[in-house]
């Protein structure tokens, strides 16, 4: 690794030490400079800036028309992570469901771990006047905080566990992971000087501070992480365990710990795997196996495991991307196909079966619609060849991999869009550090973004659905479409 970086080294993930502010510090500020709170990113001097208001403001026109349903939450500090928690209600127009988010402080008050409450707006409920007038300076009123735990640090990356969604894991700027039930903690005040909650698990195996690479196995209670000591590894939440929730989708209240914290709360890990030359920035456990798994880094590598055969890389692709790795997933649907993201602006999607242990392969698809830095990739559960990615550009992009080289690309309406881009969120003001589909809800996504500057407070949270005309079978579309303006003509006539 060069001892000088170039002076195209993208900036470190998550926001700098010590520029944390929250909103009414920064209303003080300006009010202090003659001047009220911005509501939306750059100055009047400032050209850029200012294209990019009229952006958001063209932006903020189609919502009604791009969008099913769209909430927006204006956060006190700012987020470095979101996940979707178990589902608590289902009502006939809108269901209850847990939210787990982070609080990134300036040190005047405690890191926090927040658990929410938040109603998630039913397909084709939301009115078109409602979704279209939200203020994105304002608190939702979907979003309600339901408890507080103090963190040990920064949250730079929340995982839930599938098989129990009421345990997360955290990662902050330690060697440990967290583990914690969020049921079992007692709700805490948010004070200079009070003690840090205690985590339920602590899982030590790391050398060096582990801060982002956290991924939770989908097939059994597994733990996977990675960090700047270079290496990656595994855990097994089981091995200090002495109950299973038998289900994972029950209410939050009703919901058994598969963590009970004996006299000893540290765990110690099933392997350490060596391979990278630089730090770990994500991980990832293939979707039906709690021993295979990959993870990418700065060393520009994506690399394959499988626990069973050995420590030792089994693929290693050397060059996956021309800068950093920042993010990988593994698709749910078709377990050959991997996403990574990267520093390079673009996303690459890979098919194991053409890797081998040489190191030798290339991607399915490069796909280039960023202007920034990559941050976060993530495979739609509703379609197999779905996916989203944020960058630091401000942008989720959906892409769908079937659609590239189809004939509506080549069509004038789309000349100039990136191969398989399908749908852009550009609802953020600047970069988004974390999204998350909702397995429980097709297509409704959250997302957060580290906008703060720009918007008056901490940062911005959205859940949002994007209209089902743009993802639904074209001859489905096309049909009530027609039947909608059959209506429209036969309404005319009886005027």
């Amino acid at each position: 690794m060069e001892t000088t970086p170039p002076p195209t080294e993208p900036r470190k993930r998550g926001r700098p030490k010590g520029s944390t502010k929250a909103k009414v510090e920064k209303d003080k500020e300006s009010a202090g400079a003659g001047g009220a709170p911005s509501r939306m990113r750059g100055s009047a001097g400032d050209r850029r800036n200012t294209a990019a208001d009229e952006e958001y403001a063209h932006w903020k026109q189609l919502v009604p028309v791009l969008y099913d349903w769209l909430a927006s939450h204006n956060l006190v500090w700012p987020s470095l992570s979101c996940r979707w928690g178990p589902v608590l209600d289902r009502g006939t127009y809108k269901n209850k469901q847990r939210l787990y988010l982070s609080e990134q402080t300036d040190h005047t008050q405690p890191n926090t771990l927040i658990i929410a409450n938040c109603e998630v707006v039913k397909p084709r409920v939301a009115a078109e006047s409602h979704i279209a007038n939200f203020n994105e300076d304002a608190r939702s009123p979907y979003v309600k905080k339901y408890k507080t735990i103090l963190h040990p640090g920064e949250v730079n990356r929340i995982r839930e566990l599938p098989q129990n969604k009421n345990i997360v894991a955290t990662h902050t700027d330690c060697p440990e992971v967290l583990i914690w039930d969020v049921e079992a903690q007692p709700n805490r005040h948010a004070v200079l000087g009070a003690a840090d909650s205690r985590p339920d698990l602590v899982l030590s195996g790391h050398q060096d501070n582990a801060e982002f690479a956290l991924a939770m196995c989908p097939a059994e209670p597994f733990v996977l992480s990675g960090g700047k000591d270079k290496s990656v590894v595994l855990w097994s939440i089981q091995d200090h365990v002495s109950t299973l929730a038998t289900d994972g989708t029950q209410s939050a209240e009703s919901a058994s710990s598969i963590v009970k914290a004996a006299d000893n709360s540290t765990v110690g890990p099933r392997g350490i795997f060596q391979g990278h030359t630089d730090t770990v920035e994500d991980v990832q456990f293939c979707p039906s196996s709690s021993q295979q798994f990959c993870s990418v880094g700065d060393d520009s590598c994506l690399i394959l495991w499988d626990a069973r055969i050995g420590n030792d890389p089994v693929v290693k692709v050397e060059k996956a991307h021309s800068a950093d790795l920042h993010c990988v997933d593994w698709n749910s649907h078709d377990e050959n196909y991997i996403l990574t993201g990267s520093a390079d602006h673009s996303v690459c999607m890979f098919d194991r079966r053409n890797l081998t242990s040489d190191g030798i392969g290339s991607p399915v698809h490069k796909f280039e619609g960023h202007k920034a830095a990559v941050l976060c990739v993530q495979w739609s559960p509703d379609k197999c060849s779905v996916f989203g990615s944020s960058a630091e550009d401000g942008l989720l992009n959906i892409w769908d991999y079937e659609k590239v080289g189809q004939k509506e690309e080549t069509g004038p309406k789309s000349r100039g869009t990136p191969a398989g881009l399908f749908f852009q969120h550009a609802g953020h003001r600047d970069k988004v550090v974390d999204f998350h589909w909702n397995v429980y809800d097709p297509w409704t996504i959250v997302s957060v973004s580290d906008d703060g500057e720009f918007s008056g407070g901490g940062g911005t949270l959205q859940m949002w659905r994007m209209t089902d005309l743009l993802y639904r079978p074209k001859d489905e579309v096309v049909a009530e479409l027609q039947k909608f303006k059959d209506h429209v003509i036969e309404c005319t006539k009886t005027a």
